[in-house]
């Protein structure tokens, strides 16, 4: 759920946010039909109609779906109060090749879910029955426990700033059994780990919690709640946020695909449902997204008074005034010259963007109901060729300010992402994932996570003291101290932000650390058989006292125990990509059982050093045993460094 790729193994909450844009043609031919092209207008730019889009998007479309292994897509474009155009693509059931109906197909939208839970809750603020500034606790039958000496608020929530750090543990499961929401709520309440309306760090707990005040203020279930206030009035018939599905919408529910061609996966149950259980069709969203562009209106039927529609439309929360912000529950995401709204959704199969234009009277929403086999996002593919064909850049370019040499090594760096896990063993996704910020020729700098079509790192330069502006690209990074004056890089999205990190969590030297490490101690144990099979074919033995043989074979047992803890972290994190139930507690013997392992093994070191110590203070030692010895030492270090910078050793039943 929401970008990141939700998350689902160790780099869950590492992927990257910013699709890679794949050289598309933008025309192709659909089988069975001919080849269409469409023609400019005089002025250059495509007039935004049914026909163009239509042929635009037949064009594109079927070729990726075909090329990533993409069994279907659903997409909606309204304009101007009205349907323009929706469609499905490709199949809802690959095997039967069933197709995907753009009024009836539903998909799983994700996190886009998101917005209609904030709908609900500003619903509820307009009747005076919701504060947005006061203490969630006052609505809850439950106590956040406090930290900061400073209360959460529904505009923390709102905006993401409430200061959890990231859980995936019974995010999603498999089965027949609806969710216990407010069971859930109380016994996976995050760790608050920062002080709330400082840092965004996008939290699906803190949206199921405002999901939950909506079920306690109105007084009815939250999908009962949803179901009266706004999908009955929008005429919005084939959708739900109930898990299981409703019977009469079971036989519309696309299948979702890993790949297409590797067969359906089951109805995944999101747990925190407020944060991304919604199933909907193309259809459905067209008229959410109308209301929302009409200030709350859809024909006759009314969701949100005006002035409370442009309210949550409204900038909320932001770093920085050049950086994109936060509204109320929307995000900003503004590029050529329009300033846009959306937000995307992923579950784990289901992969979606929603995204508002304002100013042109514009909405447009993609779901695709397959991960697929390519590199890049197609959703955000889509998006990208619909923006530049129909709302190209028309600003002049911006010079580079000559502060920019100096600045570029002022903001070089490894920068950590906010929304991570900060007390449990996913903080290594948060670790492997760091984005590395380094200055090129020309005063430019390089992000070497953020990659463009062509899989290079996409270059920035200044534009503004420290903004630095996408080289042919419309997205900006903007760098400035926090309150403890650490460097942030503020990115495009503003529901997450890059704190610059020391020495101690910098993946440009701990990966090599570790990975030296872990083969140093590898090879050691190949190596340890082949050594003796050398000494008995020449008949030579080891000159060892008593407590040398003894040490000996421990310390190999020491690497073992540390090699095995790694393989089984990873494997059990492997495993539980495919098997959802597995990030449970059912998963939770097998997590704290490799962990036990990993301390037994990290206890060992000792071991190690003792072995060193001797080896130091045997005169008779040949220098190469006390140089091998030293080195086993460093590479247990080696391995505690990354397991407690890691917090692979923190042993918890959240996660």
């Amino acid at each position: 759920m929401g970008k990141a790729s939700v998350f689902v193994v160790l780099l869950l909450l590492t992927s990257s946010v910013w699709g890679q844009v794949p050289n598309l043609p933008s025309t192709a031919t659909k089988e069975g039909t001919e080849q269409r092209t469409v023609d400019k207008t005089s002025s250059g730019v495509h007039e935004l109609t049914a026909q163009d889009l239509e042929a635009f998007l037949d064009g594109i479309v079927p070729l990726q779906l075909e090329r990533d292994d993409i069994a279907g897509a659903t997409i909606a474009v309204v304009k101007d109060g009205k349907l323009l155009f929706a469609k499905g693509y490709g199949y809802a059931d690959y095997e039967k090749k069933k197709p995907v109906s753009s009024e009836e197909t539903l998909f799983r939208p994700g996190s886009v879910s998101k917005l209609f839970t904030w709908t609900a809750v500003m619903q509820l603020v307009e009747q005076g029955k919701l504060d947005l500034d006061r203490d969630v606790n006052d609505y809850l039958d439950f106590r956040i426990p406090d930290a900061f000496g400073q209360p959460i608020t529904l505009k923390n929530v709102l905006t993401h700033t409430p200061g959890f750090e990231e859980q995936i543990k019974d995010l999603f499961t498999v089965g027949s059994e609806s969710p216990n929401l407010g069971a859930y709520l109380k016994t996976h309440i995050p760790r608050r780990i920062y002080p709330p309306g400082t840092v965004p760090a996008y939290s699906n707990y803190a949206t199921a919690v405002a999901g939950y005040i909506v079920e306690r203020v109105s007084g009815r279930t939250f999908d009962e709640y949803v179901e009266e206030n706004i999908f009955k009035p929008l005429g919005m018939v084939h959708s739900t946020f109930r898990q299981p599905l409703p019977p009469n919408l079971v036989p519309l529910m696309s299948n979702g695909y890993q790949l297409a061609s590797d067969g359906p996966k089951p109805f995944e149950v999101v747990v925190p449902f407020p944060a991304g259980s919604l199933s909907s069709s193309g259809a459905d969203m067209a008229r959410f997204m109308i209301a929302h562009l009409q200030d709350g209106q859809l024909g006759d039927a009314r969701i949100l008074r005006p002035e409370t529609a442009r309210l949550m439309h409204s900038r909320l929360f932001a770093l920085d005034q050049a950086a994109n912000a936060m509204a109320y529950g929307f995000y900003e995401e503004s590029r050529h010259g329009h300033r846009i709204i959306g937000h995307a959704g992923d579950t784990v199969y289901f992969h979606s963007d929603l995204h508002l234009i304002p100013d042109a009277g514009v909405g447009f929403f993609v779901s695709h109901n397959s991960l697929g086999r390519g590199e890049s996002q197609p959703r955000t593919t889509i998006w990208e060729m619909f923006l530049e064909r129909y709302f190209p850049p028309t600003s002049a370019p911006q010079p580079t300010l000559g502060s920019a040499k100096e600045d570029s090594k002022a903001v070089s760096g490894t920068y950590m992402l906010s929304r991570r896990s900060e007390s449990s063993f996913l903080k290594a996704a948060s670790l492997i994932g760091e984005f590395t910020v380094s200055p090129v020729e020309d005063g430019m700098i390089e992000v070497a996570q953020l990659t463009g079509p062509n899989g290079k790192p996409k270059r920035w330069r200044e534009v503004a003291p420290m903004t630095f502006l996408e080289e042919n690209g419309p997205d900006k990074l903007v760098f400035k101290p926090d309150q403890n004056g650490r460097m942030q890089m503020i990115l495009p999205y503003p529901f997450f932000v890059g704190q610059r990190v020391g020495l101690f969590e910098n993946n440009r030297i701990l990966l090599p650390v570790i990975g030296i490490s872990l083969l140093i101690m590898l090879l050691t144990l190949l190596l340890w058989p082949v050594a003796w099979f050398v000494r008995r074919h020449y008949g030579h033995k080891l000159e060892l006292t008593p407590i040398e043989r003894r040490l000996r074979p421990a310390v190999r047992i020491v690497f073992g125990l540390d090699l095995f803890f790694i393989a089984a972290l990873t494997g059990l994190l492997v495993y539980a990509s495919t098997h959802l139930g597995f990030f449970s507690d059912r998963g939770n013997i097998w997590f704290h059982l490799a962990q036990v392992i990993g301390i037994i093994g990290a206890i060992g070191t000792l071991v190690v050093l003792y072995n060193a110590i001797r080896s130091w203070r045997n005169r008779e030692k040949r220098i190469w045993g006390k140089l091998q010895a030293t080195v086993f030492v460093l590479v247990c270090l080696g391995f505690l460094w990354f397991a407690f910078a890691s917090k692979l050793l923190h042993i918890s039943s959240n996660y």
